[in-house]
């Protein structure tokens, strides 16, 4: 009797180190033209002893596979506030959850235990239809070898890139000089953001935040101001927008559409004006002080000189069609006044700005006072209710049987992000975390590799603060990540067969909290979708 076992499975089951093994040897995915598609390759050491394990990949020319190895990373624990039913790691976590995703094909399972590799399939827009074979071969020990095999059945469609749903993910370039310790947009930190602004293209989100000020949420963090500020006179600004082009050009040769840019007032209520420095490597440079009010004249009187530079820049860049501005960030009800003056200035100063902002409330969109409101998923029913078109947004929560991902989030209940924004008719989604790897509301770097809360649990959740770790040539994608993106393929997928959001196939989408939740539910309505 063999002391291992391998088999294969598809790409919407996590595998911890107690996970039993399987029989699968052979297995069938149904792929479009022009999709990216994954599944895994699994092996589990029967034995008491050590056992050594490598993985090679080969398929047809047409087709263009790798794999690489899934990590596992320490969770200290499941996240609140959701029922069983609805986590994926009962009985495992607290413990070692799988996660990061390391370019390598090796592994050493200890004793009685299971690891998985992540195998990723190109399809090419102009492959034939029909199906190919991708063969998995296991090197176990010294000479024994398991060859399995996934067939690729390629259909007729071909995906579109998806059109008219922009993505967003907040950027933290403090997190980049932390990690690889440099000085904030020194030369070599070009070198090191490229990879980053090409990996969320890569994976579906096709709008680039630009830190032309210093980000003001979630607490007061190392300055990172791309915009270079002179004051030759007190109250007199001049303006160099040198490496803010350079960080704009770079994100639209990485394939960047869309631009977002840094929220004008303070967090959760427009009460203060951001903080702006003369000097990106001097926390202490400042041009007033942190109470500033937001509507004083002193910062009215910055806004004044930057806006009107900013639209010069904006124009001559070609990015005012495709660029998103803010007011402030999640203010409640009892912060409407606040963000009224403060969207009132904006108006007066700069009419051609058109802003939307993360806000539940439905009186900032009854009123008009965000022109695209990003509502909470939690929310978005009101806004649909009140015909207002809106984005969505979540963030740490809701949890619960609303969809997420997070790292006890089943994967099959990520993987219907894709589908719930399409049927449900968003017009866009933002997420606060893709390099969050700070410790709350502070200056203080966390190692995301056993650390995926900010140190804030049970407030925020396991898998919300960041979706990459950082590695020493670029990000290192999680399988949260992969999944996600690959649900934004399914929106593609549906936008580019023209899916009418009432038609049949998608009933029962019928809220974030409301929808199927089974890979097999998904594996047969796309298997209906590329077989009409």
């Amino acid at each position: 009797m063999a002391d291992y076992a391998v088999w294969l499975s598809h790409a919407l089951r996590r595998f911890y180190p107690g996970t039993p093994a399987s029989d699968t040897r052979h297995l069938t995915l149904i792929a479009a033209r022009n999709e990216r598609i994954s599944f895994q390759a699994c092996v589990r050491n029967l034995s008491a002893g050590a056992l050594d394990a490598r993985i090679a990949v080969e398929g047809p020319d047409d087709l263009g596979a790798h794999a690489r190895r899934v990590g596992y990373v320490p969770v200290a624990h499941l996240n609140t506030d959701t029922p069983a039913d609805e986590l994926d790691g009962v009985g495992h976590v607290p413990g070692f959850a799988p996660d990061p995703l390391y370019p390598d094909q090796h592994v050493q399972p200890g004793p009685f235990e299971t690891h998985a590799f992540w195998i990723t399939v190109n399809v090419p827009a102009d492959i034939a239809p029909g199906p190919r074979d991708v063969r998995v071969t296991f090197t176990l020990g010294a000479q024994q070898t398991e060859t399995l095999t996934a067939t690729i059945d390629v259909r007729p469609a071909t995906v579109s890139p998806r059109q008219h749903f922009p993505v967003t993910h907040w950027f933290y370039a403090d997190a980049l000089c932390d990690w690889h310790k440099l000085e904030p947009f020194e030369e070599k930190f070009w070198d090191v953001v490229k990879p980053y602004m090409q990996n969320l293209v890569e994976h579906g989100t096709d709008c680039q935040y630009v830190p032309i000020f210093t980000p003001p949420t979630d607490g007061v963090k190392r300055p990172t101001q791309l915009l270079n500020i002179t004051e030759p006179a007190p109250g007199s600004y001049y303006f160099d927008f040198s490496n803010v082009r350079r960080w704009v050009r770079l994100a639209r040769a990485c394939g960047a559409r869309y631009f977002e840019w840094t929220h004008l007032f303070t967090q959760w209520g427009a009460q203060r004006a951001i903080r702006v420095y003369r000097n990106s490597r001097n926390p202490d440079s400042l041009l007033w002080p942190a109470d500033t009010g937001a509507t004083s004249d002193k910062y009215r009187n910055f806004l004044s000189q930057f806006l009107p530079q900013f639209h010069v820049f904006l124009t001559a860049e070609n990015l005012l069609d495709v660029s998103f501005f803010h007011v402030s960030d999640e203010p409640g009800a009892e912060h409407l006044d606040n963000y009224r003056a403060a969207r009132r200035m904006l108006a007066e100063l700069a009419p051609w700005m058109k802003v939307s902002d993360a806000l539940s409330h439905i009186e900032y969109g009854r009123e008009g006072l965000t022109d695209t409101p990003i509502p909470s998923i939690a929310s978005a029913r009101d806004y649909q209710a009140a015909d207002i078109p809106a984005w969505v947004y979540y963030c740490c929560g809701p949890r619960g049987r609303y969809v997420q991902r997070l790292m006890d989030t089943p994967l099959p209940k990520m993987r219907m992000n894709g589908w719930l924004f399409y049927k449900l008719g968003a017009r866009g989604f933002l997420h606060w975390g893709y390099n969050y790897w700070h410790k709350s509301q502070s200056r203080e770097l966390i190692d995301p590799f056993t650390e995926q809360a900010g140190a804030a649990w049970p407030g925020w959740a396991y898998g919300d603060t960041f979706v990459v770790y950082p590695g020493p040539d670029g990000p290192i994608d999680s399988l949260r990540w992969e999944v996600f993106a690959e649900s934004l393929q399914d929106y593609a997928l549906l936008q580019s067969l023209g899916v009418a959001r009432d038609d049949a196939r998608l009933a029962g989408l019928n809220d974030y909290d409301d929808f199927p939740k089974s890979a097999d539910w998904i594996l047969a309505t796309r298997d209906n979708l590329l077989t009409s």
